[in-house]
């Protein structure tokens, strides 16, 4: 029986891992089964509904559309990787729940991490940046109206306006 195992060399929230993946691990199952990191959920494992999404070197990416052994020498950073000292929540955590933008809460740790990808490139983004920024996410629960007031106010937390 031939070995289908290689090792892949990544950084995940920070932290270097080497892992054994099979050549159709998705970078889905590795951070869910291999390394524990449940809050990337799988949703239609077609690249459609963008429940799955990770930032790969700050860009959103879909996980369920990437084999595990394209991350080799990338970043990662999940939902889990954002949280700030003693796991205190994020400013754009906080602001979802502040706003009420987590119903289900299936699409919001890809919601998060769309926010945080856009407001680390636009501190102050005007609502159409938002909606173009987690137009790759579907929800079904919010509306979308709770969500898009959800990164204006860490937008305005994280960011404030010199008056």
């Amino acid at each position: 029986m031939e070995n289908n195992l290689q090792t892949v060399h990544c950084t995940v929230n920070g932290k270097p891992i080497t892992k054994e993946v099979a050549l159709t691990d998705r970078l889905l199952d590795l951070l869910r089964n291999q390394l524990g990191l449940t809050g990337t959920k799988e949703g239609c494992a077609i690249g459609e509904c963008g429940a799955c999404t990770v930032l790969l070197n700050g860009e959103p990416v879909q996980s369920c559309m990437l084999l595990a052994l394209q991350v080799e020498g990338k970043q990662i950073l999940t939902i889990e990787g954002i949280s700030g000292p003693n796991d205190t929540l994020h400013p754009i955590q906080q602001a979802f729940l502040d706003a009420g933008a987590v119903q289900c809460g299936f699409c919001t740790p890809a919601m998060v991490l769309n926010a945080y990808a856009l407001l680390m490139k636009t501190p102050h983004p005007e609502e159409t940046d938002i909606r173009q920024a987690i137009s790759g996410t579907l929800c079904r629960c919010t509306g979308y109206s709770q969500i898009i007031e959800a990164v204006s106010l860490a937008s305005q937390r994280m960011y404030p306006s010199n008056q």
